[in-house]
């Protein structure tokens, strides 16, 4: 079930789905070290690098509670924009980079319904590289007010996991969280013809905050 954003407390910070398979393991072996770090030099030793790789893995997997912008379109991710791109079909593709320090839960651009979810198979070269739109990926399709829109998860050179958390058939709202790209990405939404965009090459976006489109 999609989530509900009216009563989350602003300012109150999670940790996301999708983050045990990376995060129990680092901060069990941070604590075990620390425990042992008294009785043994070894594991005071492993119990410094240990300690930092969990407390990076806990800033990493942050899923903040946000108060989701008013707009028809809004960034369905935390991030830079690497590039805006018109497409041969009239739709203008909005790509934007998401660093190993940006919160990496993706949120729903439009409220509709979730009508694709496709994961490909592909590489992972850095997705800032124009190649990396053959990266391995997960694309979304939403049924919404303007149609249907096209959002695009692609992982990267260290991101090798993307773990969606709907499927197809779900009613999402605005905002809402819809998946995880495991470190460094991109996701690309393709805006439909007529929309003008509202974000520059390089501004950063905020998820479920930041408005791509313009009136």
């Amino acid at each position: 079930m999609p989530d509900s954003q009216t009563s989350a407390p602003r300012g109150r910070v999670r940790l996301a789905r999708g983050a045990s398979p990376w995060l129990l393991p680092t901060v069990a072996t941070a604590a075990l070290s620390l425990a042992r770090s008294r009785r043994s030099s070894k594991a005071a030793v492993v119990a410094v690098p240990a300690t930092a790789l969990a407390a990076g893995m806990l800033w990493f997997f942050r899923d903040p509670e946000r108060e989701i912008a008013q707009g028809r379109v809004i960034s369905p991710a935390d991030g830079v924009v690497q590039s805006i791109m018109p497409w041969q079909d009239g739709r203008t593709r909005v790509a934007i980079f998401m660093s190993p320090l940006n919160v990496h839960v993706n949120r729903a651009p439009l409220a509709g319904t979730v009508t694709s979810v496709e994961h490909i198979p592909g590489g992972f070269v850095p997705a800032f590289n124009k190649e990396s739109e053959n990266n391995e990926r997960v694309v979304w399709h939403f049924d919404t007010e303007l149609g249907d829109i096209e959002m695009v998860q692609i992982a990267g050179a260290v991101a090798r996991r993307i773990v969606p958390y709907v499927p197809q058939g779900t009613k999402v709202e605005q905002g809402d969280r819809i998946g995880l790209i495991r470190f460094g990405s991109r996701v690309d939404i393709y805006l439909p013809e007529g929309v003008d965009v509202a974000v520059e090459v390089g501004q950063k976006t905020t998820a479920g905050v930041t408005r791509i489109d313009r009136d």
